[in-house]
């Protein structure tokens, strides 16, 4: 019964990957209607695969567990999953072990690769590796279908990330208007006059550029 265990002490995730995953535990993406009314696709050939049954329950477990990685791990800006299979499967219990100790990752490997990208869930993209080795990793990237999983649109997704650009700008704006953090202004405070005017005076210089100091002048700098 395979379940996704986040890692402890991971950064906080955005509001949006929180809601995402709350709207995925929510419903059961492995028994959604999309996986009847979607048509699966091969991504090497582009021929329609025919589906004639629903997921069995061990492959439904492990999608249960593994979309919820795989959104703990998107950024929604590329919606490049920034996880390897293998950490996927090693967090979602997907990971198996043969009796000499050798790990297997196979049951989240072939998931993606015979179900969530055929059915158009995600595009992966062989990464290239200056290694000698064989194996190499793959980027995973989730499309809008899997947002529409547990029916989150596209419109959704674009509403965030323009409400994120603005936020991002507003805040570029206000850090533009502060020329001195407030653990200076603490020490300024208990400055005298002339060591506090230079403390603010090197503050100024290094705040402005060049440019904007020339025009400023030594007048509007004592000015200021």
């Amino acid at each position: 019964k395979p379940v996704f265990n986040p890692p402890k002490n991971e950064k906080k995730r955005s509001n949006f990957i929180c809601y995402a995953m709350k709207k995925a535990s929510e419903i059961d993406v492995a028994r959604s209607r999309l996986n009847y009314t979607l048509l699966a696709i091969d991504p090497k050939t582009g021929n329609i695969l025919p589906r004639f049954r629903r997921l069995n329950e061990h492959r439904a477990c492990a999608m249960r567990a593994i979309v919820l990685a795989m959104l703990y791990y998107c950024n929604i800006d590329s919606n490049l999953v920034e996880a390897s299979i293998e950490k996927l499967a090693d967090e979602c219990g997907l990971s198996t072990f043969s009796d000499s100790g050798n790990k297997s990752i196979t049951r989240a490997s072939r998931l993606i690769s015979e179900f969530l990208e055929p059915m158009g869930f995600v595009k992966c993209k062989k990464k290239k590796t200056q290694s000698t080795s064989n194996y190499i990793p793959k980027k995973i990237f989730l499309t809008p279908s899997f947002f529409m999983l547990f029916h989150i649109s596209q419109s959704t997704i674009n509403q965030y990330l323009s409400g994120q650009k603005k936020l991002l700008k507003n805040l570029k704006i206000k850090e533009k208007k502060i020329f001195i953090s407030f653990s200076d202004i603490k020490i300024i405070s208990k400055l005298d006059e002339k060591s506090a005017r230079n403390k603010i005076l090197n503050a100024l210089i290094n705040y402005y550029t060049a440019s904007e100091l020339t025009k400023i002048g030594p007048k509007g700098l004592k000015k200021k």
